[in-house]
């Protein structure tokens, strides 16, 4: 992975971060300590394998690693739109229409986290190729 590539993952990966932030604060009281707070521990970890195999000289560990806790947000993501999280703002379900409201906020929080995750891929494949082949 470039310097350029690796300066772009990170700007997408802050964008998400806020957007996930934003809408982690508005999942019901019930879930402060639990889902919401296990998204939230999962998306940092992300962000501190991306530091790490960033600076690894041998990453592929590291980021077989990062592609499974990426996987993992995406599930725990998920896991939160089935639940209907979405559709709360500061704790309580939106008056109009909260499942339009939810649709929207899943949606836009799915195409940062595929977009993470193409980008991980990639650099996964890329070190992949550079590997010798062994027969």
């Amino acid at each position: 992975m470039s310097i350029h590539s690796e300066a772009e993952l990170h700007r997408k990966y802050v964008a998400f971060a806020k957007l996930l932030n934003i809408y982690l604060n508005h999942f019901p009281k019930h879930e402060k300590y639990a889902l919401s707070q296990r998204i939230r521990d999962t998306a940092y970890e992300v962000y501190d394998l991306i530091t790490e195999a960033q600076k690894r000289y041998h990453k592929k560990t590291t980021l077989t690693n990062l592609d499974i806790r990426h996987q993992q947000l995406r599930m725990q993501l998920n896991l939160a739109n089935e639940l209907e999280y979405y559709q709360f703002k500061d704790g309580r379900r939106y008056p109009d229409n909260p499942a339009e409201v939810a649709a929207k906020r899943y949606l836009a929080i799915s195409r940062h986290v595929d977009e993470l995750g193409r980008m991980i891929g990639g650099w996964l494949q890329s070190e992949k190729a550079k590997q010798p082949a062994t027969d």
